[in-house]
């Protein structure tokens, strides 16, 4: 049965973040929120916690998952990032933007769109996700908490200790944290395009 954490939105408690870690460590996948939804997590070179996530959500090898990040410093080993694209995500995290860059060798090929060697990055804007990345000291490799067959990620962490319980090993109670889904993002060349509109403000990328 998973643990289950209740940790303060603005002051996280060091203890339980530090057990959320050990739990990443030892390949477990966690529920945890961020600034859009809640979302499943795990190690980014953990397949077999990878796998886990693909099976609860029910998703095929084609499925991208997010590198969830701390900082613009841990976007740059992870990503090809030219000074453009360096200014532009400074000025729209941590917030609720997911950006598709061209992937750099420290990312594992399996995370990476197949054919366009692609990878989405993020940095949210919620306390509770940034003191674990940092925690852990790398990203955290995440899918947005959506079942199979709804359309709404899920949003009561209660609901998640009942559905999930036996399918994850923490679920994190960080409070309400929305059901938008991010902005994506395209960087791919010089002219960022938007792939999907959710929370984030698109306006300055539209005609």
């Amino acid at each position: 049965m998973a643990q289950f954490f209740q940790i303060h939105p603005d002051n996280p408690q060091v203890r339980l973040v530090r057990q959320a870690i050990e739990i990443l460590n030892q390949g477990g996948v966690i529920c945890y929120p961020t600034d859009s939804s809640y979302a499943l997590g795990c190690q980014i070179g953990n397949k077999s916690a990878m796998d886990r996530i693909r099976q609860i959500r029910r998703l095929d090898d084609k499925h991208n998952f997010t590198l969830v990040c701390s900082n613009l410093t841990e976007i740059s080993q992870y990503t090809k990032l030219d000074n453009q694209g360096y200014r532009l995500i400074k000025s729209l995290t941590p917030g609720p933007y997911t950006f598709i860059l061209p992937a750099t060798k420290q990312v594992p090929r399996r995370l990476m769109h197949p054919k366009r060697k692609t990878i989405g990055i993020r940095i949210p804007d919620n306390t509770i996700a940034l003191e674990l990345i940092e925690t852990l000291g790398e990203p955290i490799m995440s899918s947005t908490l959506i079942l199979p067959g709804e359309d709404m990620p899920m949003m009561d962490p209660y609901e998640m200790k009942q559905t999930l319980g036996h399918q994850v090993d923490l679920i994190i109670d960080g409070g309400y944290c929305g059901y938008d889904p991010t902005t994506v993002l395209v960087m791919e060349d010089d002219t960022p395009w938007v792939a999907r509109h959710g929370k984030g403000d698109a306006t300055q990328f539209e005609d």
